[in-house]
């Protein structure tokens, strides 16, 4: 039976490396090791849970079931599990990550050597998203020289600012900010929500098994073990480049107290590090990067809502690219603050859904099951998303007396409960 050499081991985890480090990646972790100060530790260790934990466990999901994102949700029916995969492939695209991959390599490539003006921000968004048009109506060769030539570049950059933030730091940590000094370990779980990994791997996941199939593996027992092993290897590299990019944020304190966001952060340690050349061509790296990740995203919503409604893929990509495009010259730190009560809401669910996906060997019937924990989850994901975003429900009273709910993890508590409900329910139905 075929199997995966070493060498194509290693490539297939440099592969699921490339497909998960995107703006959200390099910019979030300085940001929290910036707020964290002395706890910046604590606070990665949260960040690593959802950051990088979570998306290796989507994989391992995926690979488990044999399929993509419609064979994981499955269960819910095709109704709940449609309304959900829509969510995902809006937050990946048009909504959040499409539209942050040009703020962040704005902020990086124009904002650290010119003051901020939206006509500016405006300018270089019309002509990003042109780009990412270009390249998403021709998205075979041209995608695939442009990631191969810029994955590799990318790599080198980030290692040598790893190597730099370690045995050249800007200074020592500063202060930790709230939420980050009272909770470290929440806030950074939290934070990690935002790189959007573990929604991406809802569909990156099944690019992965393609992968292993197009080498003539047809095992789903070696796929799954072949999908596990580049996860680990995708899952090590990531974690080495938060850790890095977690103290660069935190003792570049004296340099970047009043900055508002990562992309800043990582900008004026450069300029500081490396002067302008060195910004310049850190930029010129992230950019592209960013335009090849844009480019993924919005093809991979293109061809999913094709499938789904029908609708012609270039009419769906135009329109996704405009709503991007307009969405991204709200500004990286405003587009953040929407995107985080939406996400909080949104995320409860894929670590639900992902978690009882693999856990469904322990139910005779886990469907009944799967429904109750993602009904639950849902209704406070909805409360918690809508707290962090600062509205007033009714039930605040109610709500802050569970465990968690400061840290918007209210959902949790419930769900285990209603959990080990059905567990019981499920072994008296069948006589066990």
């Amino acid at each position: 039976m075929k199997g995966l050499s070493n060498r194509q081991i290693m490539a297939l985890g440099f592969m699921t490396f490339a497909l998960f480090l995107g703006a959200g990646n390099i910019i979030f972790p300085a940001a929290a090791g910036l707020q964290s100060g002395e706890l910046l530790w604590q606070v990665a260790l949260g960040f690593l849970l959802t950051g990088v934990g979570l998306p290796l466990l989507t994989v391992v999901a995926l690979a488990r079931v044999g399929g993509g994102l419609q064979t994981l949700t499955q269960p819910l029916g095709r109704t709940a599990g449609t309304v959900f995969a829509v969510a995902v492939y809006l937050a990946i695209g048009p909504l959040f990550a499409t539209p942050r991959t040009a703020v962040v390599s704005y902020e990086i490539a124009i904002g650290s050597v010119m003051e901020h003006r939206w006509w500016l921000l405006l300018l270089y968004s019309s002509l990003y998203f042109a780009v990412v048009l270009y390249l998403a109506f021709h998205p075979g060769k041209i995608l695939q020289r442009i990631g191969q030539l810029i994955t590799p570049v990318l790599l080198l950059a980030l290692v040598l600012l790893g190597l730099a933030a370690v045995f050249k730091p800007a200074g020592l940590p500063g202060p930790g900010q709230e939420p980050y000094s009272s909770a470290p370990l929440a806030s950074g779980f939290l934070d990690g929500y935002l790189t959007m990994d573990a929604l991406g791997a809802l569909v990156f996941g099944v690019v992965i098994a393609a992968a292993i199939r197009r080498q003539g593996v047809t095992d789903l027992a070696k796929i799954t073990g072949y999908s596990i092993r580049a996860g680990i290897i995708a899952a090590t590299g990531l974690s080495l480049v938060y850790v890095s990019l977690f103290y660069l944020g935190a003792t570049s304190y004296d340099i970047a107290a009043d900055a508002s966001n990562g992309g800043q952060i990582l900008a004026l340690y450069v300029n500081k590090g490396f002067g302008l050349y060195g910004t310049l061509l850190l930029g010129v790296v992230i950019t592209l990067a960013c335009l090849t990740t844009a480019t993924g995203l919005l093809v991979a919503c293109g061809e999913y809502f094709e499938q789904l409604w029908g609708i012609r893929y270039r009419r769906t990509v135009v329109f996704f690219t405009l709503f991007s495009w307009i969405v991204s010259n709200q500004g990286l730190t405003q587009l953040i603050k929407v995107s985080v009560p939406v996400l909080v809401g949104l995320y409860p669910l894929a670590i639900v859904l992902v978690l009882t996906s693999l856990a469904r060997n322990l139910w005779r019937n886990p469907q009944p099951v799967l429904r109750a924990c993602m009904a639950v989850t849902l209704l406070f994901g909805v409360l918690d998303g809508l707290a962090a975003g600062g509205f007033d429900t009714g039930l605040a009273g109610v709500l802050d007396h569970l465990p968690l709910a400061q840290q918007q993890m209210g959902w949790l508590v419930p769900v285990a409960l209603v959990m080990a409900v059905m567990t019981v329910r499920d072994r008296l139905s069948f006589g066990r």
